[in-house]
């Protein structure tokens, strides 16, 4: 199997209608693409179609279908204001509407507002943990573009009660910029905390993402990011889960909540 980078693969080209990619097997997780992979080629769809908007501040997005092979993204400003600009991109797959997103960016504005209740929880450095998976093991786009360690938690079907995880994740491509591209496509990389809970495999599926940017440009430090996730309540076949990233240094970058479809 070829193996195709995320710095390759994002380097959209571009239509008529707005921009294309081919997503490679490597890519796929079951059936269907990694899902911050989907995230992350929207949003370079949206920053590549209009190269002056302000940072991002926030990003709603949607797992709708499966998508893998050509896939076509279109990206459209919803309402410019003086601070404030809404960008739809939608990703579509040969099966129809796969990813959908909103986007918010806006401007740094003075404030005399400042707080922050999310400092790092002290954990080990991810040279100082093992990989959350074996060699081998693990979803098809992990083994070959995301590093995983578990800083502090359990692994996925271990039987655990607590889904709650820290673990330290970055891309493998060496080249990829570390960005906030970067950092939604590596922000979606953990297990759904839920499965640290699983006695035996079952599948899950991530349906709606929404994140805050907590900084203007997210940066890190050799790629790691440490992202928290807590699967605050399960039932019904559905889990609600919360999230904080930070960087290296410590510095929050991003806090999220995700709905996930779990069949177990």
């Amino acid at each position: 199997m070829s193996i195709t980078s995320f710095s390759e693969l994002i380097a959209l080209s571009q239509t008529g209608n707005g921009h294309s990619a081919f997503i490679p097997e490597d890519w796929l997780q079951g059936r269907t693409t990694f899902g911050g992979l989907t995230a992350a080629l929207c949003l370079k769809a949206a920053m590549d179609s209009f190269s002056d908007l302000p940072p991002l501040r926030s990003a709603q997005i949607s797992f709708i279908g499966p998508a893998a092979g050509e896939v076509e993204i279109t990206a459209n400003i919803l309402r410019r204001g003086r601070n404030v600009t809404f960008v739809q991109a939608d990703l579509i797959a040969g099966k129809g509407l796969a990813t959908s997103c909103i986007f918010c960016f806006g401007t740094t504005r003075d404030s005399e507002q400042n707080r922050n209740k999310l400092p790092m929880p002290k954990m080990p450095m991810p040279e100082d943990v093992s990989s959350l998976f074996p060699p081998g093991r693990g979803p098809q786009f992990a083994q070959h573009h995301i590093e995983q360690r578990l800083a502090q938690g359990s692994i996925p079907f271990s039987g655990e009660g607590e889904a709650e995880n820290h673990i330290w994740v970055r891309l493998r491509d060496k080249n990829a910029d570390s960005d906030v591209v970067s950092l939604i496509a590596a922000g979606d990389a953990l297990p759904p905390a839920e499965m640290s809970a699983f006695k035996i495999f079952a599948p899950i599926s991530t349906m709606t993402w929404l994140i805050n940017f907590l900084t203007d440009a997210p940066r890190t430090r050799d790629g790691w990011w440490l992202l928290h996730a807590n699967a605050e309540h399960s039932v019904g076949g559905y889990s609600s889960q919360d999230m904080t990233g930070w960087n290296i240094n410590g510095e929050a970058v991003f806090t999220a909540r995700q709905s996930i479809a779990i069949f177990a």
